[in-house]
């Protein structure tokens, strides 16, 4: 019997696959702070001018994530500086959490960081992100004080990037 294996691909937030994901994912973290379902129109609006185009080279990176080949979640990177880079976007859909797939991402998106020339990775999030906090606090990340504002900041986190473990 074939192991199903995560797969993550660079790709541009416009494809099919990507958009559907942002849609996802925006409507996951909107629906959650509302606390009752977006509505098409609001991820619409919450999506337009988001910024999305600035994760490409040679300002940024956006992955996918397959699982058994279908599309489980994406997550971006985005250089802050010479070499700091910003964690984004980072999502996985529901029916493929707890599969590993989120710590994979994590690391997938570091390297992206790396290859970027960041030494350094910093993101925000919401404190009812509750999941969310667990997992970057389980990989390494550690609270630091706020680099940026906006009304859905809330907590930030930073992580010193080593050179990835050589074979």
């Amino acid at each position: 019997m074939a192991r199903v294996t995560w797969i993550f691909s660079p790709e541009r937030v416009d494809t099919p696959d990507a958009t559907a994901l942002r849609r996802d994912y925006y409507d996951e973290v909107a629906s959650r702070y509302w606390k009752r379902p977006a509505t098409a129109a609001e991820i619409d609006e919450g999506l337009a001018d988001d910024g999305a185009e600035l994760l490409a080279p040679p300002t940024g990176d956006f992955r996918v994530a397959r699982f058994g080949g279908e599309p489980a979640g994406c997550g971006g990177v985005l250089l802050l500086g010479e070499d700091r880079a910003e964690l984004t976007r980072v999502y996985l859909r529901p029916a493929f959490r707890g599969r590993d797939g989120a710590g994979a991402l994590l690391a997938e998106l570091e390297d992206a960081a790396r290859a970027l020339g960041a030494r350094r990775t910093v993101l925000n999030t919401r404190l009812d992100l509750i999941e969310a906090r667990s997992l970057y606090v389980r990989h390494g990340y550690a609270e630091i004080p706020a680099y940026c504002t906006g009304p859905y900041m809330e907590i930030w986190y930073g992580k010193e990037l080593f050179p990835a473990a050589t074979a």
